[in-house]
């Protein structure tokens, strides 16, 4: 009895990652059409935090074949369960002490949030024979409370990043802050692009500035609208997170 009450949770969880996947991806490109862009330009994460190898395969099925986790230990515990082709990034804050466990486990580390986490992550590059694609975190928001590094120091800060054998950057990521209103998020966005814009313009060796990653299951319209290139989005896929 027990068995089968558990096998109907996972299809009817299965049902709904379905029905919430397609709903978001259907918004998405509608999302891209209206500010007048490709839908192809822009990419859906699926970010899969405290979320159970069996739903995050099932989504991989479905084509979500981009996904995003914030703890190395937790990716590292799912890894042997994931099935199927899929890119993953680790979007959370990375200390430097967990660097060497994740370099060359996942395609992009989308934090790098100092000049002392990108060393430390071309250190174990060069160790594992691997180039680590990396994103720079930029704190758009100048929030306290959050990481990242700050708007006016990007470009310096990413030329110095540049110039890390083992690193390669590939863009630029933020979460705003989350008290903003939309308006003044799409703002946030805004200034996100015109950054990623600029340093795009340096044409700087070793930096290739093709991904802008922001906007979540909240806000990713704004995002799209102000040039996204990924956006991460969670619980609209996958519902709340069950922290237990």
């Amino acid at each position: 009895m027990q068995a089968q009450s558990y096998t109907n949770e996972i299809l009817h969880g299965k049902q709904r990652v379905e029905e919430c996947w397609k709903r978001v991806r259907f918004a998405v490109e509608e999302a891209a059409i209206r500010s007048g862009r490709d839908p192809s330009e822009v990419r859906l994460m699926a970010v899969t935090k405290t979320v159970e190898p069996v739903y995050i395969n099932h989504a991989i099925s479905l084509g979500a074949t981009l996904i995003g986790e914030n703890k190395v230990q937790e990716f590292l515990g799912k890894k042997p369960e994931l099935t199927g082709g899929y890119e993953a990034h680790l979007i959370g804050h990375l200390q430097t002490n967990k660097v060497r466990q994740i370099v060359g486990e996942v395609d992009v580390i989308q934090s790098v949030d100092s000049v002392r986490l990108a060393r430390e992550i071309g250190k174990c590059a060069e160790k594992k024979g691997v180039v680590c694609d990396v994103l720079l975190e930029v704190n758009i928001g100048r929030d306290p409370d959050k990481f990242g590094i700050m708007p006016d120091a990007a470009a310096e800060t990413a030329c110095e990043i540049a110039e890390i054998p083992g690193v390669r950057v590939c863009g630029l990521m933020t979460v705003p802050p989350l008290d903003a209103d939309l308006e003044k998020t799409q703002r946030f966005f805004s200034n996100m692009h015109q950054l990623f814009i600029d340093i795009s313009k340096k044409k700087i060796h070793n930096i290739d500035m093709r991904i802008l990653s922001m906007g979540m299951s909240g806000d990713y319209p704004q995002a799209i609208a102000e040039g996204a290139t990924l956006v991460r989005v969670g619980t609209a896929i996958f519902g709340s997170r069950n922290y237990r």
